[in-house]
């Protein structure tokens, strides 16, 4: 999901990118990072657990500038049909998302994937 150029800045302590997307028709997003494993972001970590959301994707790797990076994806069931957001859920959830990240100085927007992205 997310596109890293570089590990040489950071977002915030530990967070090198950020992603919060949904797939179409875009109500249910998911929280994507891409974060530093040696000084990983565990209060933002926590505060996900805490809201619900629950990682289901952590893969390791080395970016081509030699930065040790992991990606996170985590998502939040709602109570949609096949545990989608509702209208109230997702504006709730979307709230609190940009909350937490406004709190850490990472202003965030959410986007609906292309097709292609979403089913690659």
């Amino acid at each position: 999901m997310l596109f890293l150029k570089s590990t040489s800045e950071t977002k915030a302590p530990g967070i090198y990118e950020v992603d919060i997307a949904a797939k179409p028709p875009g109500k249910t997003f998911g929280v994507f990072l891409a974060t530093d494993p040696d000084n990983p972001p565990t209060a933002l970590l926590t505060a996900l657990a805490e809201m619900g959301f629950t990682n289901t994707h952590s893969q390791a790797y080395t970016h081509r500038d030699r930065g040790k990076v992991l990606d996170l994806h985590y998502q939040k069931n709602g109570t949609d049909l096949f545990n989608g957001w509702k209208t109230e859920e997702c504006t709730a959830n979307l709230a609190a998302i940009d909350a937490l990240f406004a709190g850490m100085g990472i202003q965030v927007t959410p986007r609906v994937m292309t097709l292609a992205e979403a089913y690659a």
